[in-house]
């Protein structure tokens, strides 16, 4: 009997521990269903985050090509408005270039005219005084033989 009562009180141990082993299992389990929800939320959350980073490179990556598009789109206006400026000089330069040469032209031309009608003036007054001369003379001409016919008559 003694031995049975000893071995009731190690059973009577044994399932005290075997309680306590039971509730500390079953509050080791619960932490670990609590912890394996932490993580099953934690890794809905990674997922969610690198969906939204992928999304966000993709925007970035389709930033990036508009902005470079937008880049050489404005690169090719410049280069053509420089090459119509340009363009736009050369005509410019080649149109002033012209206007001198016809400016010069005109000039020759001008002074060659005034050459010509200072000439033609310095010829006519030297006519013209031919002619007063002429004139003169014959007047005193005319005065003289008047004078003679009334000494006469």
């Amino acid at each position: 009997q003694e031995e049975k009562k000893q071995l009731t009180l190690k059973v009577e141990e044994l399932e005290r521990k075997l309680e306590t082993t039971s509730a500390q299992n079953i509050e080791f389990l619960q932490v670990i269903a609590k912890r394996e929800e932490s993580i099953h939320q934690c890794q809905l959350r990674l997922e969610e985050k690198t969906r939204e980073c992928s999304s966000l490179a993709r925007q970035l990556e389709m930033a990036i090509e508009d902005a470079k598009r937008q880049v050489e789109q404005t690169r090719e206006r410049a280069a053509s408005r420089e090459r119509a400026a340009q363009s736009k000089v050369l005509d410019l330069e080649t149109q002033l270039s012209r206007s001198k040469t016809e400016l010069n032209q005109l000039r020759r031309s001008k002074d060659d005219a005034e050459r010509r009608y200072e000439s033609r003036l310095q010829d006519l007054k030297d006519r013209l005084e031919q002619s007063e001369s002429t004139n003169r003379s014959m007047q005193n001409y005319v005065q003289f033989l008047k004078s003679s016919y009334a000494n006469v008559f």
